[in-house]
């Protein structure tokens, strides 16, 4: 994974890995998103408003596109940033009290605002690597106090060879390279994720950027996740994740990094931003 911080890096970074063989699987085609037009790539500059600085990580403040601005607002970032350390592969954490603070951030990536959570809604890094916290703010008290709108996530599956950035909070750093495709299974140590984001080698993400929001530049809004990286070339072991097709072949990506999908997530959200597993169309990984 590449590595939660918290002063010092931890022993497992935010790169994962596992133990089976993997290849990147076909994503969607490239049409759609070729037919963008120059004047929606440049609707919305991508910049840091929006994200969140974490004890180790980064993250974001969401919304689905049926959030209303009296609902209490939400951070994304990876199950692995949870402050009660890595879930157990099959473990899944819902509605868990937090007073967890995050550092929120404007388009310069000027620190504005203290926020703070009162539960962890939902974690896991079973399927996927995410972290949902239900903050004690709605998000038009955060837009009214500090101007800064949430981050939406896209109901869309990613495009491959789409434009994108990975924000980093923590650092106050951006990274800009393409969807290079999706990885079926990836692996890494006890942890199987599905149909992950490959990115291209400029997306050379490192500790810290765990969590970042992946955002597409002609939507400006979040597709993926940040959350892990080959770092040694090794296969399948903690921070060297490896890729597994439908068939179990493996492949090995050394300096390649990855993001989980966020489109699942907002089935699973209903009335009020709560977590709801039981909503239709909702494949989240259950307790």
């Amino acid at each position: 994974m590449n590595k939660p911080l918290a002063g010092a890096l931890l022993v497992l970074g935010i790169l994962g890995a596992g133990t089976a063989p993997a290849v990147a699987a076909a994503g969607p085609d490239t049409a759609s998103h070729a037919a963008t037009t120059a004047s929606q790539v440049e609707a919305r500059a991508v910049d840091f408003a929006g994200t969140v600085a974490l004890s180790n990580c980064s993250g974001s403040v969401v919304r689905m596109p049926a959030s209303e601005p009296d609902d209490p607002a939400l951070v994304l970032s990876n199950g692995h940033c949870i402050e009660s350390g890595f879930p157990a592969a099959g473990e899944v954490i819902v509605d868990q009290p937090s007073s967890r603070s995050f550092g929120l951030l404007n388009s310069a990536g000027s620190r504005v605002a203290t926020l703070r959570a009162g539960k962890i809604a939902y974690a896991t890094m079973t399927d996927t690597d995410v972290s949902l916290y239900q903050l004690t703010s709605t998000y038009q008290q955060i837009q009214s106090r500090y101007g800064i709108k949430a981050l939406e996530l896209n109901a869309a599956h990613p495009v491959r060879g789409a434009a994108i950035k990975v924000v980093s909070g923590y650092w106050k750093r951006i990274y800009s390279c393409d969807i290079d495709g999706f990885a079926y299974r990836l692996k890494e140590g006890e942890w199987t994720w599905k149909d992950s984001v490959r990115y291209t080698s400029s997306c050379n993400t490192i500790g810290g950027t765990s969590g970042s929001p992946v955002i597409d530049n002609a939507t400006g809004k979040v597709v993926a996740v940040n959350n892990t990286g080959n770092e040694d070339g090794l296969r399948c072991t903690d921070n060297n994740p490896c890729e597994v097709d439908e068939n179990g072949t493996v492949t090995v990506r050394p300096g390649i990094n990855y993001a989980q999908q966020t489109y699942g997530i907002v089935p699973c959200v209903g009335l009020d931003n709560k977590i709801d597993l039981g909503r239709p169309g909702c494949a989240l990984p259950k307790p």
